[in-house]
């Protein structure tokens, strides 16, 4: 669904976290290597964004492309291996820079390489979001990419918009910017007609949204509009915000944020009955926790689910999966009130059931979340 006019307040401020992709064509110069000055002045805005009172991710692409400059590989497609070798060259030199542009506005970055599987395994994908957590707790800014060096075709995105929409869903961050060599949606790609209407809202993806994508992107981006959409889906379906804007231009964010011309897709007004549909439906339950009163009452007044709630657990489960929640009052005994994420194995879980959230270290050794289940990752089903 198209809207001629963007009546949703899609100013910056509007937005607490915002990743913010990054495409290898922007980044990189085919012949001279990393675009420096480019660089810089995005992180100029960044670090605006961050005295402003922004959290920001950055999910960026350009490690193959400034390897193989570097490395002077051949234009055209590269194999597999040239690619990882090209990939392992290109992230050293990517991270330096990355680095010594966030140094000088007194911001450290810290760098985070994913596969496919970090994002799709639960387990792994409670990992990976538990560091991007506790790095912007701690203020800095981490820096997202695929493990190219490492990732083979069955095992990876291929492109960094859907791996950048998978890292906004995983942080439930509010907005998510695409920087392109393009600065939205067209009826049709530009390039070709020059007829093709500019898009400046879309407020649901349709199948006449995704039937204007066109075809991939260029020799430096995996991408193109195809995947810009996909990444949509991802991120929209989740209540995250998307816009897709030119970054062909010195400080790109700035100009974004001073109503540059760009596209905004809408949130879902639901994502919470999404996410609720994916955990309730669509897993098969691992293992199950048995619940007191006062837990039951808890859970349906919106708060986490405790260890101090729980008088016994069953199953061999592991963090990350899904548990079933069980009534144990004479009323409801034995009847499946909810499920949700278990944030423990069942090994530690059995340690730490009907003991306070700060006894967890003094039990296992370490400290894990106060939660047993979170809020969040909780659907209630009486």
């Amino acid at each position: 669904m198209i809207e001629e006019k963007n009546n949703q307040d899609s100013t910056l401020k509007n937005f607490k976290r915002i990743v913010i992709k990054i495409g290898s064509a922007l980044l990189v110069d085919r012949k001279t290597g990393l675009k420096t000055s480019w660089l810089n002045s995005l992180i100029t805005d960044i670090a605006l964004l961050k005295r402003q009172g922004h959290e920001v991710l950055i999910v960026s692409s350009g490690s193959i492309a400034l390897g193989r400059a570097i490395l002077g590989l051949k234009q055209g497609r590269l194999k597999l291996e040239e690619s990882q070798a090209a990939a392992s060259v290109g992230q050293i030199s990517l991270a330096s820079s990355y680095l010594e542009a966030l140094a000088k506005h007194n911001l450290v970055g810290g760098q985070i390489l994913l596969t496919l599987g970090d994002t799709q395994e639960r387990r792994r994908y409670l990992n990976a979001r538990a560091t991007i957590e506790t790095l912007l707790k701690l203020g800095a800014v981490p820096i997202i990419n695929e493990n190219d060096s490492v990732a083979t075709s069955e095992i990876r995105y291929g492109d960094n918009d859907r791996l950048a929409a998978r890292v906004a869903t995983m942080t439930t961050s509010n907005l998510l910017v695409l920087l392109s060599d393009i600065d939205g949606l067209y009826s049709a790609p530009p390039n070709e007609n020059p007829n093709a209407k500019f898009i400046p809202v879309v407020k649901t993806i349709t199948s006449q949204i995704e039937a204007m994508a066109g075809d991939v992107g260029t020799e430096l981006s995996s991408g193109g509009m195809v995947t810009k959409i996909e990444a949509g889906k991802i991120a929209t379906s989740a209540g995250t915000a998307m816009v897709i804007t030119s970054g062909k231009k010195m400080h790109p964010i700035a100009a974004l944020a001073n109503d540059e011309k760009a596209t905004w897709f809408k949130p879902s007004e639901n994502p919470i009955s999404a996410k609720r549909k994916w955990i309730a439906g669509q897993l098969e339950v691992s293992g199950k926790l048995f619940l007191d009163e006062g837990a039951i009452k808890a859970l349906h007044s919106g708060k986490s689910l405790l260890p101090a709630g729980i008088n016994k657990v069953s199953g061999d489960f592991k963090r990350g999966d899904i548990v079933a929640i069980i009534a144990t009052s004479d009323s409801n005994v034995g009847i499946e009130i909810a499920r949700g994420i278990v944030a423990y194995d069942a090994q530690e879980a059995c340690k730490i059931v009907g003991h306070k959230s700060t006894e967890i270290l003094d039990i296992l050794g370490h400290t894990g979340r106060s939660e047993m289940v979170h809020r969040d990752d909780l659907v209630l089903s009486k």
